[in-house]
C-alpha cells in the first residue's frame, strides 16, 4: 500500500481515528439511557466511512496519479533542501566543526594527469563553497590520502550549498560504498537512495507521482559522491566510466576518493571531463602543533613540547607524516586530553616504527578512551558508562559486519543481515504466530464457544506466521497506484470481512464493533506510516520512532475492539471478561501491526544478538552514545565510524583473533604429536 498524505490530511485523520475509536467505547456504556447500541455503532461507522472518503488520496487519483509538474517538483527541491539543511548542519555542529579555532584545510593541483581541465587554485575549507561555485562547470574531485579530510570537505559544501539555496539544484552527500556498479546504474542507485533515505518522496498528494526518479531525470539533484576509494579496486574503472558518462561534462558533480585508486581508474577509463581535480595537502606543522597545543591546558600543552621539538627537527619523519592529517591530530587531541597517556610515547621507535603504527595505535586509544571512562562520558552527556572491552567487542562485530558487506553506513534496519535471512524469518514469525494465535485462543477459551479456542488459535496463529514469512522478505518499494491507496476501501473492505464473521457468532454489536475498530486500525496505520513531508530532517531515532508509533497504537487500537467485543458478548459488569479482552486484543493487534514494519526484524535479530553476546541491550542507545563519544558519526538515517580508519582498524581485530585460532589449534595439535 502506498502512503501519502498531506500533513493537514494526516492529522486529520489521526484525530477521526482516535475520535471515533473513543465514541466507540464510550457508547457501549451509555446505552442504558434509551440509546440503541446497534443504531450507535451503524451510524459511527457509517460517519467514518464517509470521513475517510473525505480524505481518501484514491478518490482523487486525477490529481495524485498524474506524473509530478515542475510545481511539484519546486515544491519537493525545496522541502528536502530544508531537511538537508537540518540534517547536516546538526553533523556538522556535532563534529565540531563550527569551531572558532579549527584548522583549514589546504589543496593544491595535481601533479598528475588526472583531469582535462585546470585545476582549481589553491584553497581553504573555508573558501570551498565559493571555488566550487567560481568552477566553470561546477564539477570538483577532491583527492588526498587517508584521514586527510576528503569527507570533512564534502560536507561543508553540501552544508555551504545548502545555506545558499535559493532554488534549483539540491546537492545531496552519499556514500558510495553502497553503490554496485555491476548491479545497478549509477542513476538507478542514486534515485534508491533518495527514496531510502527521503520516503516522503512516495507522497503524491504534496509531489506528484514519481517525484524522485523525475528529480534525478531532470537533474535537479547534485551528486555529492563521496569514498570511490570504497568501490572494490576491479570495479573501479567501470564505476568511473559510469559516472562520467551518467553525468556528462555539462552537469555539476562533485567526488571524492583517495589518490592512488582514483589515478588507477583514470588511466583505464580517462578523466572526468570538465572537473578541477584538487589535492588535500598535508597540514602545516606549525599549525598542527598550535592546534594540539590550544586542545589542551597549560600542564596538557607541556606534555606536548617534546613532540613538537621533534617534528621540528624531523618535518618528514614518521611522526610529522602521521600527525600532519586531520584525522591523526584529532585522535591525538582526544587520546591525550586527559592525562592518562603521555603523548611521548609517540617518540618511542621501536613501539611506533612507522606513521600507520602512529594511527592506529591512536585508533585503538580512541575506544580506549572513549568507554570505561565516567568523566569522559559525563563530559560528551552520554547516557551512561559502558564497559569498555565489552564496547569494543561489540564495534569489532560492527565494523567486521560492514566490512564483510563494503559498506560504511551503519543502517539499524539492515541489522537483521547479521543474522541470516531464512533464520530471522522462521525466528520472527515463529514468534509473531505464538503471539497472535495465544491472544485469540486465550480469548475464545472464555467465551461462549470454548471447544473453538485451540482450533481457532492454530489457525490465526499459522495465518500470522504465513504473513509474517511473506513480509520477511524484502522488497523495493515501488509508487503503486489504484485502489491499494485507497483509504475508503482497504479499511472498508476489511472491516466488513471481520465484522460479517463476528457478527455471525456473537450478535450484530460485536460484529459493528469488531468491524469498525478494524477499520480504525488499517486507517491508522495508514496515517502513522506516512511520510507527510520532505522538510523534517532524518534521524535513525526519527525513522525508528516513526516504526514504533505505528506498533503501539494499532495495538492499542485492536485491544480497545476486543475490550469492546467483550463487553457486548459477556456484559460490561464482568470486568475480567472485558480485561481479558484488552489483552488479548493487544497481543493480536502487536502481531498484525509489525508484520510489515522494519522496527520488528530489527529486533528479532538485536534481541537475537545480544543473547549471543555480540551486541548490547541497548543497541540503539549504544550507538548514539557511542557518537556523542566521538567513535561514530551520524549521516542522515544511518551511523558511521568516525573515519574508515577506525573502521578498518576495528574490523582487523576481528580477523586477527579468528586467525590465530586455526594458528593456535595447529601449534598445539604439533607439540602433542612431538610429545607422542
Amino acid at each position: 500500500m502506498m502512503r501519502s498524505m498531506s500533513r493537514f490530511r494526516q492529522r486529520a485523520l489521526l484525530t477521526g481515528c482516535v475520535l471515533t475509536a473513543v465514541l466507540t467505547a464510550a457508547g457501549l456504556f451509555v446505552t442504558g439511557d434509551g440509546i440503541d447500541p446497534d443504531l450507535w455503532l451503524f451510524v459511527l461507522a457509517v460517519a467514518f466511512l464517509g470521513f475517510l472518503a473525505l480524505l481518501d488520496p484514491w478518490v482523487r487519483r486525477r490529481h495524485n496519479a498524474a506524473l509530478s509538474t515542475d510545481e511539484h517538483l519546486d515544491v519537493a527541491c525545496r522541502a528536502l533542501a530544508v531537511g538537508l539543511q537540518a540534517q547536516w548542519n546538526e553533523e556538522v555542529r556535532s563534529r565540531g566543526l563550527t569551531e572558532p579555532d579549527l584548522l583549514d584545510l589546504h589543496w593544491t593541483a595535481t601533479e598528475q594527469d588526472l583531469s582535462d581541465e585546470r585545476p582549481a587554485p589553491p584553497g581553504r575549507s573555508d573558501a570551498v563553497v565559493g571555488a566550487f561555485e567560481r568552477q566553470a562547470n561546477r564539477r570538483m574531485v577532491f583527492l588526498g590520502g587517508a584521514g586527510t579530510g576528503k569527507t570533512t570537505v564534502a560536507m561543508l559544501l553540501t552544508c555551504g550549498l545548502l545555506d545558499r539555496y535559493t532554488g534549483g539544484m539540491v546537492p545531496v552527500l552519499l556514500p558510495l560504498s553502497t553503490w554496485d556498479p555491476a548491479a545497478e546504474d549509477i542513476r538507478t542507485w542514486l534515485t534508491r537512495r533518495l527514496y531510502e533515505d527521503h520516503p516522503a518522496l512516495r507522497n503524491t498528494e504534496l509531489y506528484g507521482s514519481y517525484a524522485g526518479d523525475l528529480l534525478v531525470e531532470q537533474q535537479l539533484v547534485l551528486p555529492v559522491l563521496d569514498g570511490f576509494d570504497d568501490i572494490p579496486g576491479h570495479q573501479r574503472a567501470d564505476a568511473l566510466a559510469r559516472i562520467t558518462k551518467a553525468f556528462p561534462a555539462n552537469r555539476p558533480l562533485v567526488l571524492t576518493s583517495r589518490t592512488a585508486e582514483f589515478a588507477q581508474a583514470v588511466r583505464a577509463a580517462g578523466p572526468v571531463p570538465g572537473a578541477d581535480v584538487v589535492e588535500l595537502a598535508p597540514l602545516d606543522l606549525d599549525e598542527v602543533a598550535a592546534y594540539l597545543r590550544n586542545s589542551a591546558d597549560s600542564w596538557g600543552a607541556a606534555r606536548w613540547e617534546p613532540v613538537f621539538i621533534q617534528l621540528r627537527e624531523e618535518p618528514d619523519g614518521r611522526l610529522a607524516e602521521a600527525l600532519s592529517t586531520p584525522l591523526t591530530m584529532w585522535l591525538a587531541s582526544m587520546v591525550y586530553a586527559g592525562g592518562e597517556a603521555e603523548p611521548t610515547e609517540l617518540l618511542d621507535r621501536g613501539r611506533f616504527p612507522g606513521a600507520r603504527a602512529i594511527s592506529d595505535h591512536l585508533c585503538d586509544e580512541l575506544v580506549s578512551r572513549a568507554y570505561g571512562n565516567r568523566a569522559f562520558a559525563h563530559h560528551a552527556r552520554a547516557s551512561q558508562v559502558w564497559p569498555r572491552d565489552r564496547a569494543r567487542r561489540w564495534l569489532e562485530f560492527l565494523a567486521h559486519e560492514m566490512r564483510e558487506r563494503g559498506l560504511r553506513e551503519l543502517a539499524w534496519w539492515e541489522l537483521r543481515r547479521s543474522v541470516g535471512t531464512t533464520w530471522l524469518a522462521l525466528l520472527g514469525a515463529l514468534v509473531l504466530g505464538a503471539i497472535g494465535g495465544f491472544g485469540v485462543a486465550w480469548l475464545m477459551a472464555y467465551s461462549i464457544t470454548p471447544k473453538l479456542a485451540p482450533v481457532t488459535g492454530l489457525v490465526a496463529g499459522a495465518a500470522v506466521g504465513a504473513a509474517a514469512l511473506s513480509a520477511s522478505r524484502e522488497r523495493e518499494v515501488k509508487p503503486r497506484l489504484g485502489i491499494w491507496r485507497s483509504l475508503l476501501l482497504v479499511p472498508g473492505v476489511l472491516g466488513l470481512a471481520a465484522g460479517l464473521v463476528f457478527g455471525a457468532l456473537y450478535g450484530l454489536s460485536a460484529g459493528l464493533v469488531v468491524g469498525l475498530g478494524l477499520a480504525v486500525a488499517v486507517a491508522l496505520r495508514f496515517a502513522l506510516s506516512s511520510s507527510a513531508e520532505l522538510s523534517q530532517a532524518s534521524s535513525p531515532q526519527w525513522t525508528m520512532s516513526r516504526d514504533r508509533v505505528a506498533v503501539w497504537t494499532g495495538s492499542l487500537v485492536l485491544a480497545v475492539v476486543f475490550g469492546s467485543a467483550a463487553a457486548l458478548v459477556f456484559g460490561p459488569a464482568q470486568t475480567g471478561m472485558v480485561g481479558l479482552g484488552l489483552a488479548s486484543g493487544l497481543m493480536l493487534g502487536f502481531a498484525l501491526a509489525v508484520l510489515h514494519l522494519r522496527w520488528w526484524w530489527f529486533t528479532v535479530a538485536r534481541i537475537w544478538l545480544a543473547l549471543r553476546g555480540k551486541l548490547p541491550w541497548e543497541l540503539m542507545v549504544f550507538l548514539e552514545d557511542s557518537r556523542k563519544l566521538g567513535v561514530l558519526c551520524r549521516a542522515g538515517a544511518c551511523y558511521q565510524f568516525r573515519h574508515g580508519l577506525v573502521q578498518d582498524r576495528l574490523a582487523e581485530h576481528v580477523a586477527a583473533t579468528r586467525s590465530e585460532g586455526p594458528a593456535l589449534r595447529s601449534l598445539f595439535s604439533a607439540r602433542a604429536t612431538s610429545q607422542r
